[in-house]
Formats: C-alpha cells, structure tokens, sequence
C-alpha cells in the first residue's frame, strides 16, 4: 500500500533537510570551466596531483571529489565547460546531489544567481520513491549561498515538488476525487474557498463538454473552482487540463502512446504549483483557478467521432478526433473564465503531440496575441530556467477548423500545425479576458539532466509565477 500523498507542509520540512545549517562547516564546491581556468591553483599540491592521476576533464555536470589530509573529503571539482551553462542550462548544479557523498556543502564561486543555484540543488534533490519499500532520502545538504532568501527558496522547490508529485502518482491513486481532494488541501493551506461541479450537475450548470468526455467513467468528471484574494483586485485566472487518464476515448491509443496517460493532468499541476506560489507570496490579485477534472474512458455511452457536443458558450463543436478532449473540457473551462473579463486568462495543458513535435519536451510553446505579455513571460522563463517559446496564433489555419454541419471542427483534418490549431481553438472561446495565454506543456521529462529527474515537472509554473511577481511588485499591471 503506498503511502498518502505528502502535504505540502511535509514537503516544506523535507526540503529543509536539504539545506545546511548557515554556520555548518561545509565541504567546498569549486566550479571549473576547464584546467587552464586558473581554478587548480587554489588547490593543495596533493589535491592537484590528484586531479592528474584521475586523469579527470571537467566537462559539464561531471563532478571530481577532492581528498583531504586526513582522508576525508577535502572538497570538490564540478565541471560547467565555460559561462554557456548560466544562460542554457542553469540547472546543472542539480547535478551535484547525485554525485556526492551525505554531508554539508557550499558553493566558493559566484554562480551568478544564487537563488537559481540552490533551487537547482534542491531539485536535484527530489525523488518519487513513495511505491518503494526503501523511502531513506541520503541527506545531501547546501549551505545557502549568500544572497539566497532560504524562504524563496524552498517555495519555489516546494511547487516543484508538489507539482512533480501530482504527475508522478499514477492513476489508480490519482483520478478526479483525488485531484480535487489536492484542490481542496492546497486552499485549506491559505484559506481559499473551492466549488466543486460534479458529474450530472455539469449539465445542469451548462459543461456539457466537460460532462461528455468524462462520462464514460465511473470516476465523475468535475469542474473544480478555487478563487483566493480581495474581489476587487486585479484578476489572475488560471485554467489547467485536468484530464487523469487518458485511454484516447473509441479513438483508442496505441499502448505505447497510453504508457505515459497518468501526465495528462500535467497542466493542472502546473496551475496548482503557479496558484501555491502566487498565495505563498501574498500577491496582490484576485486569483482563481479552474480545473476541468475528468478521466477520457471508454464505454457504452463514450462520445463519439462525429458527435455534435454543444459548449457552454453555445458554440456547436464537431467531434473530430475522441483523443483530442483536452480542448474541449478547457472550452468550457474557459467560457466561465472570460465571463468575468479577468485581467489575465493562462491556460496549462498538455495538449499536442506536434507541440513536442515542434520544440521537443524540453522547451513548451507558448501563444498569445498580446506582444508585450508574450515577450515578458518568455524572459521570465529565461531568467528563472523555466523556458517558453512563443508560437503564433496563425489566422490563416483557423480555416482548418470549419465544420459543414457545425459552429467548427475541434481539430483540423490535416498533419499540420496540430498545436497552433489547437490553440486557435481555444482562442474561439476567449474574447473579455484582457491578457490571454495558452501554454502546451509537455509536464514530463522523458531523459533525466541535472536538477530533473526523470518524471513529472509542472512546467511553465515558476515562469508565470515570476511574470506576475514582477508585475504587481512594479504596480503595471
């Protein structure tokens, strides 16, 4: 039996025994671009010679521990391969957590943004292990660098726990029960309040596309609503995909492509992390959060190819594809959303094979018509190693979406351009919100690099974090 998923505030006292202790005694990390960068000189004679009998050349993420004179360990080497690392990979210290030893360390060098290198650490730190009879976590410690806010810190690693956790459980343990209960935990935490639509009340309430992708199951979709902060602040709305499986409906997957359906609630996991993050800050905004929660099964009464589904904006919508479900629970999502004009609409899913196809797993398109918001997310993402690319809302394939006997197609019916299509789709059911985005993330990292282990990762989440903190502490919005 796997044990219940940790609390947030759990995970807040885990992260903490990843950090040193300020005035610990902290084995030293030195960081070496190659071994004529001047970085063996402030070494021992024996250390040096050392490095020579390893034989050993610092390329990136390749740590070297250095001995002591009195055997123990006398410090460390760790490879970057030149300054390239802080602008493309700043998580390569999350490498070192790994490769080291139980103790205490601390970074001698400037690594250019402290707080970005401990989060780096502490990331790398992260193990999904609460399905293994062995749960001991090797403590690996950092001694904060100077100028890290420890509290920053850990609420940003603290997201990123939660959201990797969220993606990581599988779906035996995790459907649309379970994925409100984490809505309700997270709004307990900072006494948000939650509504819940479930099951038949969706069509009373005017879902009914969230109604008819779940309703094959015998887990109730639902329409989870959090909304925290003062009425009359500005308002942050951040709808995420909720789907919890994913079998592709009749338009069944192939078992390869259904391998990895537990992630399909990534985007609702990276609204939650973003949603922890704005609350732990105190933000000043109105914020609310929708999740569309529903498993796409299969059964007698599955929607089908060809079915004619009606939304909540009164749009009529052809059923292409039964694999493309996504988008239609977020419409509906969506039209409650923009009925209040909020000042920001973002959307989190994963949503499209192509966007992968596009920009790979590493790095999630992002659309928006609005350049200035575009632009300022996509260097948040920069600066904080959470990355975006924009993609364009291209009006021309909005054509591929009509439908003969529909308001339109929720796909179109070529191998082109799936992503920006899909976003066009949803772009349908936007038109009060002032700023609107829409973020086709992956939520996964198939092939571990330092600081991100393989599994689950709420991408996006620390990027629309920092774009907001910014803005509101500037007062621009």
């Amino acid at each position: 039996m796997a044990n219940k998923a940790n609390t947030l505030e759990a995970l807040g006292l885990q992260l903490k025994t990843f950090i040193a202790d300020k005035d610990a005694e902290a084995i030293p990390i030195r960081l070496i671009a190659s071994l004529e960068d001047g970085t063996l000189d402030k070494l021992t004679d024996g250390q040096r010679a050392w490095v020579e009998s390893q034989n050993w050349q610092p390329a990136p993420g390749q740590a070297l521990i250095l001995p002591g004179d009195s055997g123990a360990i006398g410090g460390v080497l760790f490879g970057t391969g030149g300054d390239a690392w802080k602008k493309d990979r700043p998580f390569l210290p999350g490498a070192l957590p790994a490769l080291l030893p139980a103790g205490d360390y601390a970074f001698v060098d400037d690594t250019s943004d402290s707080e970005l290198t401990s989060l780096a650490w502490l990331a790398g730190c992260y193990r999904f292990n609460r399905y293994k009879a062995d749960q001991s976590v090797r403590p690996t410690r950092l001694k904060l660098p100077a100028g890290a806010d420890q509290a920053k810190v850990v609420a940003l690693a603290q997201a990123l726990y939660f959201g990797r956790d969220l993606i990581n459980t599988p779906a035996n343990d995790f459907g649309p029960a379970e994925l409100e209960t984490a809505v309700r935990d997270l709004g307990h935490t900072f006494s948000a309040s939650v509504k819940v639509t479930e099951g038949r009340d969706l069509l009373a309430d005017n879902f009914p596309m969230i109604h008819a992708v779940g309703r094959a199951s015998d887990r109730p979709p639902r329409l989870i609503d959090l909304t925290w902060g003062k009425p009359d602040a500005p308002k942050v709305t951040i709808v995420g995909k909720g789907i919890c499986f994913d079998t592709g409906g009749l338009d069944i997957k192939p078992p390869s492509a259904m391998l990895l359906m537990k992630k399909d609630m990534g985007g609702a996991a990276a609204a939650l992390a973003a949603a922890f993050l704005i609350m732990q800050a105190e933000l000043p905004v109105r914020l609310r959060v929708l999740i569309p929660a529903a498993d796409n099964n299969i059964s007698a009464n599955a929607f089908r190819p060809g079915d004619i589904l009606q939304s909540r904006s009164g749009k009529t919508v052809e059923i292409g594809n039964t694999d493309a479900e996504g988008r239609l629970v977020l419409a509906d999502a969506l039209s409650l959303a923009d009925e209040e004009a909020p000042d920001y609409l973002v959307t989190f899913a994963t949503l499209t094979g192509a966007a992968r196809s596009a920009l790979g797993p590493d790095l999630p398109p992002l659309y928006s018509d609005d350049d200035g918001f575009a632009e300022a997310l996509q260097q948040a993402g920069t600066d904080t190693g959470d990355p975006v690319w924009r993609m364009p809302f291209w009006g021309p394939y909005d054509e591929w979406l009509k439908s003969s006997i529909a308001d339109v197609n929720h796909i179109s019916q070529g191998p082109f351009a799936g992503s920006i299509t899909a976003a066009l789709f949803l772009r349908r059911f936007v038109s009060e919100a002032k700023h609107f985005a829409h973020l086709d993330i992956y939520g996964w990292v198939p092939r571990p690099t330092p600081g991100r282990p393989m599994g689950g990762e709420p991408q996006a989440a620390r990027a629309l974090f920092a774009y907001l903190q910014k803005t509101f502490d500037k007062g621009e919005a």
